[in-house]
């Protein structure tokens, strides 16, 4: 079987199962009682919150720079590994690169919350703060790649990183075989990529639906122009959905076109309900990105009655103002 063109195969992702068992959590996947009731369905949480650095970004950080140990040696990796992360990759690199013995400069705009420069920080790696957006900070990453020979470990658009995710699709295979949605946060496609690439090889009936922000959603925007585009950077509960997509796009496009069926836009009045919802109902702090499935079904009526549907709580780096302003804009 030919290898596709975004270069993430079901094979690439046991092979990112392999390398980083030890390193990530095989996380719960649990029935919300609440949720399920609510909507007639049997809703599923996918607790990515309980991975050691609290995200999903964990499982890709580690399947890239266990890879390129595995193929060039640890000395490849001498000058260290780099990366311009909105938060929750930049500290999945830092853990990852620190477990492997690897050092790491994590270059963040300014846009990114105090809460999760400081995690980054904790965790051994050089912090860097570049501009106002997430394509200034990568500026900053190309200058340490040229010129001090650094190992660029990408947020998203690789096939490393995007199988690494993926991981998480076998898990809910496992789990839940006969899914019928896996409702996902969509930004630079890595997430929702790697776990559709998983989940349409072994059931292609279940449907990948993924969610993006009402504003400054680059592969909204993306798509709907049918090439890579850059849009503005807006703040919003969702930080981590923020940033571009990157115009020279080799990956996560063309997959994420691939495996996905539908695709929601969610208000920040929708996020916040739904961070505040979560909260109350099911005792779990997640930050905004991890609640935009639950803002799709709420605010977009979707019809799941009768379904077995997957959320995936991608992630719980939300500052305590951040959670503050979501509660304010609900009345709760």
């Amino acid at each position: 079987m030919s290898q596709p063109q975004h270069g993430v195969s079901l094979a690439s992702v046991y092979q990112a199962r392999r390398r980083i068992a030890g390193q990530v959590v095989r996380t719960p996947l649990i029935r919300s009682h609440a949720l399920s009731e609510h909507f007639d369905a049997e809703i599923l949480l996918k607790l990515e919150t309980q991975q050691p650095t609290g995200a999903f970004k964990l499982r890709g950080a580690a399947n890239m720079i266990a890879a390129l140990i595995e193929r060039h040696g640890r000395e490849a990796l001498a000058a260290g590994v780099t990366t311009a992360s909105t938060g929750n990759h930049g500290r999945a690199v830092a853990y990852a690169a620190a477990r492997l013995g690897v050092p790491a400069t994590i270059c963040l705009s300014r846009l990114v919350p105090a809460n999760k420069v400081a995690a980054i920080e904790a965790l051994g790696a050089e912090v860097r703060r570049v501009g106002e957006s997430q394509d200034e900070a990568f500026g900053e990453v190309e200058r340490l790649v040229c010129e001090r020979g650094m190992t660029l470990i990408p947020p998203f658009d690789d096939p490393l990183i995007a199988a690494g995710q993926g991981t998480i699709g076998l898990e809910l295979m496992e789990d839940a075989p006969d899914l019928d949605r896996v409702i996902v946060g969509l930004s630079g496609g890595g997430l929702l990529g790697g776990i559709g690439a998983a989940v349409k090889a072994i059931r292609p009936e279940t449907c990948m639906t993924g969610v993006s922000l009402a504003r400054g959603a680059a592969m909204w925007e993306s798509l709907q122009a049918g090439r890579p585009v850059a849009v503005e950077e807006v703040t919003s509960l969702a930080d981590s959905l923020g940033g571009g997509v990157g115009l020279d796009n080799r990956c996560t496009f063309t997959l994420v076109r691939e495996v996905m069926n539908d695709h929601f836009q969610v208000s920040e009045t929708a996020i916040a309900h739904a961070m505040v919802d979560i909260l109350e109902h099911e005792k779990l702090l997640v930050e905004g990105a991890a609640a935009v499935g639950l803002a799709a079904l709420t605010e977009h009526g979707l019809d799941v009655s009768g379904q077995r549907v997957a959320l995936i709580l991608s992630g719980n780096g939300v500052a305590l103002e951040t959670l503050d302003r979501a509660r304010a804009m609900v009345g709760r």
